[in-house]
This record gives structure tokens, C-alpha cells and sequence, in this order.
């Protein structure tokens, strides 16, 4: 789950099937109680149904909160950006870095870092789109070394500069679950 509509459905889907969760955030739905195997089976059920999936594998699971701790970092004003990734990671977590490393890197296929950077430049266009700052705040925001160093990653990942996705037609955003690395070193 990556957005307030998102929370909103998978609650209301649980109230619907009276198992009312006590919490729901995003990628995570806390229950008063276990539910019983049926009633698993059709949470489980109602939840596809929208397009959501219970995650039972604990390893997909962490790898899931990753994602998540990534993806309010970067789209959530109030996080703290500057932050060391790693640390705030293992903090988080409750594990060292280098085993959620690994751990991402085989559940996903692509490592942190990578995500890391694909999440910041979704996070740039989105800032362009709106077009109350320009590329230097942007690049301070997202604590970039510098406006270059932005606008080299953004080009890797996009095709284009950030001057030139501005120019485009807005609408070629991805969701934030949709969001992939890119492939190449960068």
C-alpha cells in the first residue's frame, strides 16, 4: 500500500469482512486478533480482489517494510532525508544493514541503493510537475551533492533531463509501487 486511497480500501475491505483492523499503514494491516484460517483465506480473497496481497514469507515481508521505510523517507516531508540510509535502516529494522542488504537484493532482485535512487528521482518529477521549486531546491531537498549529480541520475533513469521532462506532457509518473530501479550502474 503506498497511498491514503490505498489504506482507506484495505480498511474498509477488513471492517467489511468484521475483522476491523486496530491499524492500517502503509504495506501493513494490524488485526485485534489472529484471524482463523478461514477467515485468512478470505481476507486473503477480498484483498486481491483490489489488487492487495497478504505477504506470509517473512524474508518478502522485510524486504517489503524496506520498501516502505524507502518510500516515506523520500515522499513524506516530515521524514529526515539527510539521514545515513543504511543506518536508519538497521535502526528500523532491528537487523544489521549488511543482512537487509543481501536480503533485498535476493526478494527483489535489484539492491537498496538502486531502489534508493528510483524512488528519489519519482520523488524529482513529482517536484518538477508541481513546479513550486526549481532544480537547485529540489536537489537540497533530496540531499543531493548537487544539482549535477541530480540531473546526471535523473537523465539515467528517465532518458531525459530534468529541463526536458518538465517540457513534456505531465502523466508519465508511476505509481510508487510500480516504481523499478534501473539496471545500469549508476
Amino acid at each position: 500500500m503506498v497511498c491514503d486511497r490505498c489504506i482507506t480500501a484495505v480498511r474498509s475491505t477488513l471492517e467489511r469482512l468484521g475483522t476491523p483492523p486496530v491499524t492500517v499503514v502503509l504495506g501493513r494491516a494490524e488485526l485485534a486478533a489472529s484471524p482463523t484460517p478461514l477467515q485468512r483465506q478470505n481476507i486473503a480473497e477480498a484483498l486481491s480482489s483490489i489488487g492487495f496481497e497478504l505477504i506470509e514469507d517473512p524474508r518478502i515481508r522485510t524486504a517489503e517494510h524496506i520498501k516502505r521505510l524507502i518510500i516515506e523517507l523520500i515522499h513524506h516531508p516530515d521524514k529526515h532525508l539527510r539521514t545515513n540510509l543504511s543506518h536508519y535502516l538497521s535502526e528500523q529494522c532491528h537487523h544489521d544493514y549488511s543482512a537487509l542488504s543481501k536480503l533485498f537484493s535476493e526478494t527483489q532482485n535489484t539492491t537498496i541503493e538502486k531502489y534508493f535512487i528510483a524512488q528519489k528521482i519519482e520523488r524529482v518529477k513529482e517536484l518538477l510537475e508541481y513546479g513550486e521549486m526549481n532544480l537547485n531546491e529540489i536537489a537540497h531537498h533530496l540531499n543531493y551533492s548537487s544539482t549535477s549529480h541530480l540531473s546526471t541520475q535523473f537523465k539515467m533513469l528517465t532518458g531525459l533531463t530534468p529541463r526536458q521532462y518538465k517540457m513534456q506532457k505531465p502523466g508519465t509518473r508511476l505509481a510508487l509501487d510500480k516504481v523499478q530501479p534501473h539496471t545500469e550502474k549508476i
